[in-house]
């Protein structure tokens, strides 16, 4: 079985963004998560999974190539693609003049390994009800 299916990524991620607070009367709707935001708040809601993961938030400066981010990112975008979340929506933020993204992680500072890169920085959200 799939760590996405044996974890229960897909519930996981939909109740994260589900639960993203916003003004439903406003009308750019739903804010966006990137990544990073999603597998930081994976790690606090769901900290028993987070650590039968066995992958780091992610962040620069940390010496491995593989991150929960990275793997977020590549799963939702590739059901996306495919069609198999059609009430999630991606979308990149420019790298165009951004120099760094700072998250907070529990009071630790995780800096986005993708700015000032070619790559630009992903982000999701809840599109349904």
């Amino acid at each position: 079985m799939t760590m996405w299916k044996d974890i229960l990524f897909e519930k996981s991620v939909r109740e994260i963004l589900q639960g993203v607070k916003y003004d439903p009367a406003h009308h750019f709707g739903r804010p966006f998560l990137t990544a990073y935001q999603i597998a930081i708040e994976f790690s606090l809601r769901y900290p028993e999974d987070f650590k039968r993961i066995d992958l780091d938030v992610g962040g620069k400066g940390k010496g491995k190539h593989s991150s929960l981010a990275q793997y977020i990112a590549r799963q939702l975008s590739v059901k996306i693609k495919s069609g198999i979340l059609p009430d999630i929506e991606g979308r990149f933020i420019s790298n165009t003049h951004l120099q760094k993204i700072l998250f907070n992680h529990g009071g630790e500072t995780v800096e986005s390994s993708l700015t000032d890169t070619q790559h630009d920085l992903s982000m999701y959200r809840f599109t349904g009800i």
